[in-house]
């Protein structure tokens, strides 16, 4: 499948990784993996439009955690862009 993007522009695989990773990053930053029972994140780059789900089960304010993650995310497929012009 070609990517129909600008070549001075990620790839979407590239949003994705990025995004998947600054995720993971916070939660794990914030809980030791032993005590996260479940995470998930699902990031989706169709069409220059990011969407960001986390789920969250781990003790504490897990949503809180999941918002933070999120928004992570966001930033740093932000970043992404901007370094990349």
């Amino acid at each position: 499948m070609a990517d129909d993007a600008d070549p001075g522009e990620p790839s979407d695989e590239a949003v994705v990784q990025t995004a998947s990773d600054a995720a993971e990053g916070v939660v794990f930053d914030r809980y030791k993996q032993s005590d996260v029972r479940d995470v998930d994140v699902t990031v989706h780059f169709e069409d220059g439009v990011l969407e960001v789900d986390v789920y969250l089960d781990a003790p504490g304010d897990a949503e809180q955690v999941a918002d933070d993650a999120a928004l992570a995310a966001q930033s740093a497929v932000d970043d992404l862009f901007a370094g990349a012009n």
